[in-house]
């Protein structure tokens, strides 16, 4: 919440009078000429945290389907918000990918998509088509996003929007699920808790290039008050400010004022926004958090070491990954094939 101080003269004709939406204000002192030094605050408070909000998370029931505990697209938009977490969800899709058996019944392609949607959303779905003889066809790949799971067991619908939902033959949609603590209708994904360092990654990212696009960076109040200077003076420098924008701007202005005060031309800083906005440190401390929630090592992700000892054996380093994170993706993935009733997911031995 923000605050600020004015001062207010006494008396009418010197009072100073402000509306600001929303201000609540109060006195604080009143000095010896008569003048009142008052805080005042606006704007509504904003949280610091929702994550509290998923405590109270329930799957609400519209009578025919259970609604998600989180809005799908803010999970999907949220994706592409850092290109640390993005990367981080690619990499394990990659070597998943890489390592698993194509099956006739479950291509390549199809698992890699209903991999991604599992690391994505913390839900995935493989429907199972018949032919008219009962015999099993190749499962087919559900969007997560947009499936829903029904009031019985085993019933599930495709809802892109209003009124336009497909109700799937009850048994035939596989749904692998991420544990979550608080409903057991939908997964939820590990990373939530990393959400806030994206989002700060991101905003961060688009606050830089909003700065740099605007084309003046000013951000300073230049304060003239010294009486050596008349309006043909300053009318001067102000077509010099001027050139300064755009092409060929940060360039450097000279001011000769003989017998001028020393305070008769202040500088009074707005927004330094290149110097204390600290971007660089922003950017280096979501990113850490989202690669601490995706417990990725950086050097997989082609990040540069910013140390002298760098970040240390790499083969190394994917190994340890393969085992502590990649083996038991691959066990939850396995879980379709006691539902199948054959072994459709199958993985290689990786080599060295």
């Amino acid at each position: 919440m923000s605050k600020l101080m004015k001062k207010h003269r006494g008396g009418p004709a010197g009072q100073v009078t402000r509306a600001l939406p929303a201000a609540t204000s109060t006195a604080l002192m009143t000095q010896s000429d008569g003048s009142v030094v008052e805080a005042f605050t606006f704007g509504d408070p904003e949280p610091i945290s929702r994550v509290q909000l998923l405590d109270y998370v329930e799957c609400m029931f519209n009578g025919r389907w259970y609604e998600t505990p989180l809005p799908w697209e803010g999970l999907a938009s949220a994706f592409r918000a850092s290109p640390h977490h993005g990367s981080a969800i690619f990499l394990k899709r990659n070597i998943l990918k890489s390592l698993f058996k194509p099956h006739p019944r479950l291509s390549s392609a199809a698992f890699g998509a209903w991999a991604l949607d599992f690391l994505v959303f913390g839900n995935a779905y493989l429907e199972q088509p018949r032919a008219f003889t009962g015999r099993p066809l190749a499962m087919q790949h559900a969007l997560a996003k947009f499936v829903r799971r029904g009031e019985e067991p085993g019933h599930y619908f495709f809802v892109r929007g209003w009124m336009q939902e497909h109700e799937f033959e009850p048994g035939s949609v596989f749904h692998l699920r991420e544990d979550d603590v608080n409903q057991e209708v939908y997964g939820l994904p590990e990373y939530i808790s990393a959400l806030q360092s994206a989002w700060l990654n991101e905003a961060a990212t688009l606050f830089r290039r909003k700065y740099y696009a605007n084309g003046s960076h000013a951000g300073f109040i230049l304060y003239l008050t010294d009486g050596q200077i008349d309006n043909g003076d300053a009318d001067a420098l102000r077509t010099a400010l001027k050139g300064a924008k755009g092409p060929g701007n940060f360039r450097n202005l000279f001011l000769h004022m003989p017998g001028g005060k020393s305070d008769g031309l202040k500088l009074i800083p707005v927004s330094e926004v290149a110097a204390k906005d600290d971007f660089a440190a922003i950017k280096n401390v979501s990113k850490e958090d989202v690669l601490a929630a995706h417990r990725v090592p950086p050097g997989l992700l082609g990040i540069l070491p910013t140390n002298a000892g760098g970040f240390g054996n790499a083969p190394e380093a994917l190994a340890v990954f393969i085992e502590n994170e990649i083996r038991p993706l691959m066990n939850r993935f396995r879980e379709l094939n006691e539902w199948a009733g054959e072994e459709l997911v199958r993985f290689w031995e990786r080599q060295g």
